[in-house]
């Protein structure tokens, strides 16, 4: 079974991006995490074996200090 592929997408407080994104490759199933110019300030891949593995993961996420918004993409998994 292939896992479960999302993108976590965080706004942080100015100045924190760098120790938000160092913090976020601590938690299980982050594969990738980096400070993104644009509409949000990081940018996480995650990948996990099933949706409530993600809802821990992303929960532990939007807990770190500094964190002020997130949104997460979830991967349709279909690929050309």
């Amino acid at each position: 079974m292939k896992p479960l592929v999302s993108y976590l997408l965080l706004l942080v407080d100015v100045g924190k991006e760098h120790g938000v994104a160092k913090e976020l490759r601590r938690l299980p199933g982050i594969t990738e995490a980096q400070v993104v110019y644009g509409e949000y300030d990081v940018v996480a891949r995650i990948e996990l074996g099933d949706v409530m593995l993600m809802d821990e993961t992303v929960t532990m996420a939007r807990k770190l200090p500094g964190v002020t918004r997130t949104s997460t993409l979830i991967s349709s998994g279909v690929q050309n």
